[in-house]
């Protein structure tokens, strides 16, 4: 059948409505993705999600989870110079590759401009002047 958007639509009360404005705005973003982003977290976390004002994210969980949210990762400085370098490696590629275009427009173009005349053998035989080759 395939992956298709269903909508799913409710209603708030007013303050509730400017709250959700106000937060889409703060992260620059609209407020539907806004909803996006809560159902992709609760579908994620099979629908343990729970939304609490931050300050009391730093009171810790009753339920003994882990308090930090976001949660985070640690990953090794290897890692992260690897990934640096690949990025330059692949921008210094994305310059040449522009280079490489930009050098064969140019052959393009002159070959364009010569004129040079394309004569076949077989040609030279019926012709009445002779040719010379230089």
């Amino acid at each position: 059948m395939g992956n298709k958007n269903k909508t799913v639509s409710f209603r708030v009360n007013e303050d509730a409505f400017e709250a959700l404005q106000e937060i889409a705005e703060e992260r620059d973003i609209s407020l539907s993705a806004v909803f996006r982003d809560y159902v992709d977290k609760l579908v994620d976390h099979d629908g343990r999600v729970a939304v609490v004002p931050e300050g009391e994210l730093e009171g810790g969980a009753d339920d003994g989870d882990d308090p930090s949210f976001p949660p985070t990762v640690e990953v090794p400085k290897s890692f992260v110079r690897e990934h640096e370098r690949l990025e330059l490696e692949a921008e210094h590629l994305r310059e040449q590759l522009e280079e490489y275009r930009g050098y064969v427009a140019d052959l393009r173009d002159r070959l364009e401009d010569e004129e040079e005349e394309v004569l076949l053998l077989d040609d030279l035989d019926d012709a009445d002047e002779p040719y010379q080759l230089r």
